[in-house]
């Protein structure tokens, strides 16, 4: 068998079945990460979401059906699973009631017993998204490229400790007396900046209706968690965004507000390192960013705008395009050591059929300085040039293929080279959108 990096075929196999497994994203985010949970959640009994907010968009496709998901972990699409929204998520209690009612009316059961908020999380409310958008809009050229969804204040809040968490709610005299400070002092800074106060009446009253309908699902997770490792439960992280989005590890400042990587998953759950068993690394068979931010392997415009429309490469949550480029080594290893990546799922790996020639960067160059690493100064990162290594294109379609041994050739030269370049062995790859199109390297011999 052409060499993907099998030796060992047992330890891979075994991510479908350890009891704790974290899955990251390896890259800059919108790897595909709801698409593989989806896969792994099957012999999952618990999920957990354990960073971000509704800024993140999972996108699963069932068959004809198309479910986008924000806030709610990925695994709600099986039934009998349990998921949970865990402390370290940023909570926008609309959103989240609006993202229930979607969902059930595309049939999805979601009820007290099969979907838990963490009581810990903390709320994004309408002055967050507010002072999100006049921050954005003062930056001009220097601009994040952030969703405006009050991701970033509302974690600022949480780490000055004046936040407002969702057991907040559930005190409606609290929840008021608490608010009213806010928006008062809020109210200030965006009259200062020449925006619209907020009314605190209709602020509460929005919110109170919505933590209501919110209250049945309210509950201690940390409690939850622990009882069902207990039980011996098999519990699945899930990661939003990107290893690279990382506050502290990714491309500051073009970053997220929170812990997207591996280690985020123990702080924003309450479930210890030493219970992790497994960390799934999901990343595409090329690569993509979003909003600003230095991007070593970018297409050329033309290539660009060619991926960009066979891989549907627009944000579930804002609709923006996604700058598109080759497959990036340098920045998958640094993730798999962030990590510790036990192994990759890759996905469209289809969206590179037509394509004679393909390219994996190895390295970065920087005059004379190479660069086996992502440089953490994005002035260096800017003028890094990559280093290539090419591939021969398979140019037929994938998309019907179940098994490793029977994709092409020369698909599984360009997947083993990837293996062998970022350090970890590739147990899943998908080769289209739908829960069908997997490829299971264990089903390889």
């Amino acid at each position: 068998m052409t060499g993907i990096t099998l030796a060992g075929q047992a330890r891979i196999i075994s991510v479908f079945f350890m009891a704790n497994t974290i899955l990251v994203g390896g890259q800059w985010g919108d790897e595909g990460k709801g698409r593989i949970i989806d896969v792994l959640a099957e012999k999952s009994d618990y999920v957990v979401r354990y960073q971000g907010g509704n800024n993140a968009g999972h996108e699963v496709h069932i068959g004809d059906a198309v479910y986008v998901l924000h806030l709610i972990p990925s695994g709600i699409l099986h039934p009998g699973k349990v998921c949970v929204i865990g402390n370290g998520v940023v909570v926008d209690p609309v959103a989240l009631v609006d993202e229930i009612k979607n969902l059930r009316r595309q049939g999805i059961r979601i009820t007290p017993q099969n979907l838990v908020i963490s009581e810990t999380a903390h709320l994004v409310l309408p002055y967050h998204k507010l002072l999100d958008a006049e921050r954005e809009s003062r930056k001009g050229a220097q601009k994040i490229g952030t969703t405006k969804r009050g991701i970033g204040p509302a974690y600022g809040d949480k780490a000055a400790r004046i936040g407002i968490r969702v057991l907040d709610l559930l005190k409606t005299a609290r929840f008021r007396e608490k608010l009213r400070t806010r928006i008062e002092e809020n109210n200030a800074i965006l009259r200062a900046g020449g925006g619209k106060p907020l009314s605190f009446d209709a602020v509460c009253a929005e919110c109170l209706r919505a933590g209501r309908f919110l209250r049945p699902f309210i509950r201690n997770g940390v409690t939850l968690l622990h009882d069902a490792m207990r039980q011996r439960k098999n519990i699945l992280f899930e990661g939003a965004q990107g290893t690279l989005l990382d506050i502290d590890f990714g491309t500051y400042p073009y970053v997220t507000s929170s812990h997207p990587t591996a280690g985020g998953a123990c702080v924003g759950s309450g479930i210890p390192p030493t219970c992790i068993d497994r960390v799934v690394g999901v990343v595409k068979a090329y690569t993509t960013r979003v909003g600003e931010g230095p991007f070593p392997t970018q297409y050329d415009d033309e290539l660009g705008t060619e991926i960009q429309k066979i891989g549907d490469e627009f944000g579930r949550t804002t609709g923006r395009g996604r700058r598109c480029g080759w497959f990036d080594s340098v920045v998958v290893r640094y993730a798999q050591q962030i990590n510790g990546i036990n192994d990759l799922a890759v996905t469209k790996l289809d969206v590179l059929d037509h394509l004679s020639e393909l390219k994996i960067c190895v390295a970065y160059r920087n005059g004379r300085k190479a660069y086996r690493t992502i440089p953490m100064d994005l002035d260096d990162l800017r003028r890094c040039k990559p280093v290539y290594e090419t591939y021969k294109g398979w140019q037929t379609s994938t998309k019907q293929v179940r098994r490793y041994r029977d994709l092409p050739l020369n698909a599984r030269t360009y997947l083993a080279a990837i293996s062998r370049h970022c350090g970890a062995p590739i147990s899943i790859v998908s080769v289209g959108p739908r829960r069908h199109e997997t490829v299971l390297v264990r089903n390889s011999s």
